[in-house]
């Protein structure tokens, strides 16, 4: 299974829309969203293109492809207009005989582990930062995709794409710049 994996969109139609581009040209199985959809909270500026309701419809129409947890930003509000759900603080994928615990980092996050183990994944957005590291002496890594539409540190609007092989971190033009062999 390939999948897709992106955070905090923030109400951003702009990135949104090539978000979903790039989610139709990778031909990943399933979309993974780590928070923060629809408001962009009161730390970021307005994205380019804040149209919350142009992102509700975009992602209410590929609801089937979409597998989401709940991000800081996000409410039982939003969850009333989209018709998936978004509100779920984690969820658990297995991939490559390694337990991926997908969250989106304000609550579990590197200084705040879940309970997982040696050789496990924590993937969360949050930061907006992308990130592949091991957690201290743990054994445990910490993996984010970065922002599709508010990226922080200099870095790129950004995603990932997991397969049973290993996790690709791409620019929102598709251009690759990191792996991780699983």
């Amino acid at each position: 299974m390939k999948l897709m994996i992106a955070s905090d969109i923030h109400g951003s139609a702009y990135y949104c829309k090539q978000m979903l581009q790039r989610f139709k040209e990778e031909e990943a199985d399933k979309l993974i969203l780590l928070g923060d959809i629809l408001y962009h909270g009161p730390r970021n500026d307005l994205p380019k293109e804040y149209e919350p309701k142009k992102v509700i419809t975009m992602l209410n129409d590929i609801k089937d492809d979409l597998l989401c947890v709940r991000g800081n930003c996000d409410t039982e509000v939003d969850q009333m207009v989209l018709d998936f759900p978004i509100l779920a603080d984690y969820s658990i994928l297995y991939v490559a005989n390694r337990m991926i615990y997908l969250t989106h980092g304000h609550n579990y996050n590197k200084n705040s582990l879940p309970p997982i183990k040696k050789g496990d994944v924590l993937l969360h957005g949050h930061t907006h930062i992308p990130v592949c590291e091991e957690v201290g002496t743990t054994g445990i890594i910490y993996m984010n995709p970065g922002s599709i539409s508010i990226p922080k540190e200099n870095s790129s609007h950004s995603y990932m794409i997991v397969d049973d092989r290993e996790v690709v971190w791409k620019e929102l033009d598709g251009v690759e710049y990191k792996n991780y062999r699983l």
